[in-house]
C-alpha cells in the first residue's frame, strides 16, 4: 500500500474503533465490551503486533481497553500527514507527534486538556514534578500531552549505553589487543590499521571503515560530535555555560573545524564510505547488517535493532572521545525530561475519559510488569532471592521477533516508568536486569569486557551527572517552528548544515569550503536563535527555582 492508502485506511477504518465497544452488557453476568482505541506515533517501528497478540489481550481484559498502534514509515511526509488531519479535523484517539507538529496540534485545538484529570488520576500527575509539568503549560494554561521516556522509578538502570558515542566493533579491538581510545586520531588510526591488515571480510567483501547516516531526518551523527568532543553533555543544538546560563554555538568553534577536517581527511583516504551522503535510511541499516561497518557515531537506540542481528564479534563498543583526550567526557546522561512532545488524547476520541483512565491503568504495577516483563511463569520466574529471572527458553523467546509480535505488548509510546520495576528491586525490563545480562554475554564480548576491566557497555563511559534545570535544550529545539524570527533562523541554520556539512567532508579543498560555510552561516544572524535558546534556559531555571521555594 502507498502511504496515502495506509493513512486513508487508518482514518476510515481503525479510527472508527473509538466509537464502538462503549456499550455494556445487558445483564450483570455479561462482561462489558472492550473499548477499542487507535494511536498514531511519530516513530519508526517495524513491529506490527499480531491481531491476537496475547499480552495486549490480557491487558485489555484487565483494563477494559485495547489500543491499536500505527507508526510512521521512514520516508513519510510527517508535516503533510498532520496537516491533512488538521484540515479534516479527524484524528486517531491517541497521538504522539514530533515536536513542531505537537505545537501545531495544540494551537489547532486537536488535544483535550489532560491537567483537568490530575485529581482523578494522581498516578499520572506523579509521573513528573510540578516544575516539570509547568514547562508544558500552553498559552491557555492547560497541559495537553504526557512526555515519554523521561519518568524514572527509583533509579536509572541499564547495561547498554542507549545514547551517542563513537562505536567500534569488538573484532577490531581484539585484533589490536584492546587499546585505549581517547581522541579522534586514536580512533581513526585503529580503523586505518585494521583495514590495511584486513581489507576484506571472510566473504571477500571490502570493509567499510566508517559510516555516516546523514539523511534529512537524522543529521546528529554529523552535526553534534563537536559538542561531545569538547566535553559537553547532549544539549543537542547548543552548549550552556553553567555560570552565565548562556546558550552558546558550537558550529564554528575550533573543535568543529577539527572534526570536519578529520572527516575530510578520512573520506579522501577511503576510510569513510563514499556513498554515505547518497543513501536512504534503509541503506544505512542494510550496510550495518552486513557486519562490514567497523565504526560510526550514532545513538544506540537508532541502530540497536540492527546490531542484534550481528554476530558477537561484529557488535559495537562505545567510546567517549574528546578532542584532546584530556577533557572529561559527558556522553552519558540521566533520562532527560523531553518537554517538546509526548502522547495526548485527541478531540476525535469518543471516550476521552476512558482514554485517560486507560493511560492511568497502564502505569499500575501489575500492568507495567505485563508490558515490560510479560507473564510470570511464561516469560520469567522469580528466583529464591526474589529477583526476576529467565530460563534459556524464556530468554530466547523474549528476544525472538515472531514470538514478540505474537506475545509481547509494551505499548512503548504510552506513559510508563523506566528505571526500576514497581517493586523497586528489579529492573523495569529484562534487558536491564544485571543477572540476566551477565549470564548471556557472548564469549567475544565477555573477553572484551574483561580486557578493559568492564562489566557492562555503560562502564566504558563516565557515569552521568545530575541533569541541570535547563537540560536538555534539544527538547526546545524540537518544538521550534517558523512562526517566530528565531524559528526562521533555526530553519536556515538547519538548511545550511544539510548543504555544507556533507560538502566539507567530500571537498577537495576543505579550507575553502569551511570558509564558505562560515560566511553563509554568519549571514543568517545565528545569534537571534541562540538568544532565544538563552531565554529558554533562563525560563526553565526560573521555573525550577520558583517551584522549589
Amino acid at each position: 500500500m502507498t502511504k496515502k492508502q495506509i493513512f486513508s485506511a487508518f482514518f476510515t477504518g481503525t479510527v472508527l474503533f473509538s466509537s464502538v465497544g462503549c456499550s455494556f452488557g445487558k445483564n450483570k453476568d455479561q462482561k462489558p465490551e472492550i473499548q477499542k482505541f487507535t494511536g498514531l506515533y511519530c516513530a519508526r517501528s517495524d513491529a506490527k503486533l499480531d491481531e491476537d497478540n496475547e499480552i495486549r489481550n490480557i491487558i485489555a481484559e484487565k483494563t477494559g481497553y485495547i489500543l491499536y498502534e500505527e507508526w510512521m514509515e521512514d520516508q513519510a511526509d510527517i508535516d503533510k500527514i498532520f496537516s491533512d488531519m488538521i484540515i479534516s479535523r479527524k484524528y486517531p484517539d491517541f497521538i504522539s507527534p514530533d515536536g513542531p507538529n505537537c505545537q501545531r496540534l495544540i494551537k489547532e485545538g486537536a488535544f483535550i486538556p489532560l491537567d483537568n484529570y490530575w485529581d482523578t488520576y494522581p498516578n499520572l500527575k506523579a509521573l513528573y514534578t510540578d516544575a516539570e509539568w509547568e514547562t508544558l503549560r500552553a498559552e491557555d494554561g492547560h497541559i495537553y500531552y504526557i512526555p515519554l521516556f523521561s519518568a524514572v522509578n527509583k533509579q536509572v538502570t541499564g547495561n547498554v549505553h542507549d545514547g551517542e558515542a563513537f562505536w567500534i566493533q569488538v573484532k577490531v579491538l581484539e585484533w589490536a589487543n584492546y587499546p585505549q581510545l581517547k581522541t579522534l586520531d586514536d580512533y581513526f588510526d585503529l580503523i586505518e590499521a585494521y583495514i590495511a591488515a584486513n581489507p576484506v571480510d571472510e566473504n571477500g567483501e571490502p570493509y567499510i571503515g566508517y559510516e555516516i547516516q546523514a539523511t534529512d531526518v537524522r543529521m546528529f551523527a554529523l552535526d553534534n560530535p563537536p559538542m561531545f568532543l569538547d566535553g559537553h553533555p547532549n544539549d543537542g543544538c547548543c552548549f550552556v555555560d553553567p555560570d552565565t546560563l548562556e546558550a552558546k554555538d558550537y558550529n564554528l568553534l575550533p573543535t568543529a573545524k577539527k572534526w570536519f577536517s578529520k572527516l575530510n581527511e578520512e573520506y579522501r583516504k577511503g576510510i569513510i564510505d563514499h556513498d554515505c551522503f547518497f543513501m536512504e535510511t534503509a541503506d544505512y541499516y542494510d550496510k550495518l547488517a552486513t557486519g562490514r561497518v567497523l565504526g560510526m557515531v550514532d545513538q544506540h537506540w537508532n541502530f540497536g535493532s540492527t546490531e542484534r542481528l550481528l554476530p558477537a564479534e561484529c557488535t559495537y563498543i562505545p567510546f567517549g572521545l574528546t578532542i584532546d583526550g584530556t577533557l572529561t567526557e559527558r556522553y552519558r546522561d540521566n533520562p532527560a525530561f523531553n518537554a517538546s512532545t509526548g502522547v495526548g488524547v485527541s478531540i476525535s476520541c469518543s471516550n476521552p475519559d476512558g482514554a485517560v483512565e486507560f493511560m492511568s491503568k497502564l502505569i499500575e504495577p501489575e500492568i507495567l510488569n505485563l508490558r515490560y516483563w510479560g507473564v510470570e511463569g511464561t516469560d520469567y520466574f522469580i528466583n529464591k532471592n526474589g529477583y526476576f529471572d529467565q530460563t534459556e527458553e524464556q530468554y530466547n523467546n523474549w528476544r525472538d521477533d515472531a514470538y514478540s509480535l505474537k506475545h509481547k505488548c509494551e505499548y512503548s509510546y504510552m506513559p510508563h516508568y523506566g528505571g526500576m520495576a514497581p517493586d523497586g528491586k528489579n529492573a523495569y525490563t529484562p534487558g536491564n536486569q544485571p543477572n540476566i545480562f551477565h549470564d548471556h554475554l557472548a564469549p567475544a564480548i565477555k573477553k572484551c569486557f574483561d580486557a578493559y576491566g568492564k562489566q557492562t557497555y555503560t562502564d566504558f563511559l563516565n557515569p552521568p551527572l545530575d541533569n541541570p534545570d535547563w537540560y536538555p535544550m534539544w527538547s526546545f529545539e524540537s518544538s521550534v517552528t517558523k512562526e517566530t524570527d528565531y524559528g526562521k533562523v533555526a530553519s536556515l541554520i538547519s538548511d545550511l548544515k544539510r548543504k555544507y556539512m556533507p560538502l566539507m567532508v567530500m571537498s577537495n579543498d576543505f579550507e575553502k569550503t569551511w570558509e564558505e560555510y562560515n560566511t553563509e552561516y554568519n549571514k543568517v544572524n545565528p545569534q537571534i536563535y541562540f538568544d532565544a535558546l538563552t531565554n529558554e534556559v533562563h525560563r526553565r531555571c526560573g521555573i525550577a527555582t520558583s517551584m522549589n521555594k
